[in-house]
């Protein structure tokens, strides 16, 4: 047998596999390559709410009201309702989940007093983790061209939030999700 490891192919634009057992890159293609991140944007979104649910300044069970601007907000949803109060646990399982625009925006606005303020933290985080390729301008990673990140760098706090809070890692698994009566499967094509 052959101690040739097999080239890995993809027609990914842009790529990273990395080994958490043994912290290295496995694989790697344009990896450093600024790309949106889309919904990865969303990564940091949760991130942060798991950071303020360890540091006590934030509860499962608190309540964030709906404004009109999550609820208006279009794309992928979770379907809250303006003016609705719904628990963090219920938010984060919809963003997770269902890779809710809505609920990204009542855990921004909830927690920073605006998306754009929420941005701004994020931001910083990214910073503050070693994502220097990232700028976020909003929490769902809808299009702006301010909105930027790597693979790279979306690796870098991918482990974080797991290594950081594996108390939570367990919803990134759950297959669906139901809010308002409208049961919604798990977006992500590997579960």
């Amino acid at each position: 047998m052959s101690n040739k490891v097999n080239a890995i192919e993809t027609i990914a634009k842009q790529a990273i596999l990395y080994d958490m057992d043994t912290k290295s890159i496995i694989f790697k293609k344009n990896s450093d390559q600024l790309v949106s991140p889309s919904s990865m944007s969303k990564i940091m979104t949760i991130y942060y709410a798991f950071k303020k649910i360890n540091e006590g300044e934030l509860s499962l069970d608190d309540e964030f009201t709906v404004s009109r601007k999550a609820w208006k907000k279009g794309g992928s949803k979770m379907f809250v309702k303006v003016n609705d109060k719904v628990k963090v646990e219920d938010l984060i399982r919809g963003i997770i989940v269902q890779s809710g625009n809505d609920a990204c925006i009542v855990i921004a606005e909830n927690i920073a007093g605006s998306e754009e303020a929420f941005a701004i933290i994020m931001t910083s985080k990214a910073k503050e983790i070693g994502m220097l390729n990232t700028n976020f301008t909003n929490s769902t990673g809808m299009h702006s061209n301010d909105n930027y990140s790597t693979a790279y760098d979306i690796a870098i706090l991918s482990q974080y939030l797991i290594n950081e809070f594996p108390e939570y890692y367990h919803l990134f698994a759950e297959t669906e999700f139901e809010w308002s009566g409208i049961k919604q499967k798990n977006r992500n094509p590997l579960l």
